[in-house]
């Protein structure tokens, strides 16, 4: 039987989101958003201009685009939780990727800029999960592409997003051998 052929786009799996979930799960959660952005400076350390514009694959974007978008999906998801947890399932907008991913600051800027901002936003994020309660977690926000989406939920798609793209990278890395 031949080898699956291995899905670069999704390196540890694709979002997958139980409904039963527990505190020690939330703490689990938060965990990783408060390590993904030393998980992510250490992803990236080290790596020249030249693969930095690499794709971590074929069709996909490059390296410093992925660092970038992680600091603009992660900035207003914390916006979106912010609003969830002082407003009424707050209607909240998503955004193209893509074409955020196109615009100059995120195709071809330094990451030193993203990289510093998502340690500030994730202190932030951070210091604010630890102090929602469980009732909290339940509260939900409508999201335009999403709809109905739990705080609970927001906190296991972020904790999986940051640990998804990190391991974009550090595939790439390892398959080009890179170090």
């Amino acid at each position: 039987m031949p080898e699956a052929k291995e899905d670069l786009r999704y390196p540890i799996g694709r979002f997958l989101f139980d409904e039963q979930t527990t505190s020690a799960q939330h703490e689990a959660w938060i965990t990783a958003i408060a390590e993904a952005p030393a998980r992510l400076k250490s992803a990236v350390e080290g790596l020249t201009e030249e693969q930095l514009d690499h794709p971590y694959r074929d069709g996909g974007w490059t390296v410093r685009q992925v660092a970038h978008h992680l600091l603009d999906s992660h900035m207003n998801s914390y916006v979106r939780v912010r609003r969830a947890l002082t407003e009424d399932t707050p209607e909240v907008a998503g955004y193209d990727e893509k074409l955020w991913a196109e615009l100059p600051d995120a195709a071809s800027a330094p990451i030193s800029n993203s990289l510093l901002a998502l340690e500030g936003v994730h202190a932030r994020w951070v210091t604010l999960l630890r102090a929602v309660s469980a009732e909290q977690f339940a509260r939900n926000m409508r999201h335009s592409a999403m709809g109905l989406v739990s705080l609970e939920k927001t906190l296991a798609l972020y904790a999986w997003h940051g640990a998804h793209h990190v391991a974009q990278i550090t595939t790439l890395r390892s398959r080009k051998g890179w170090g």
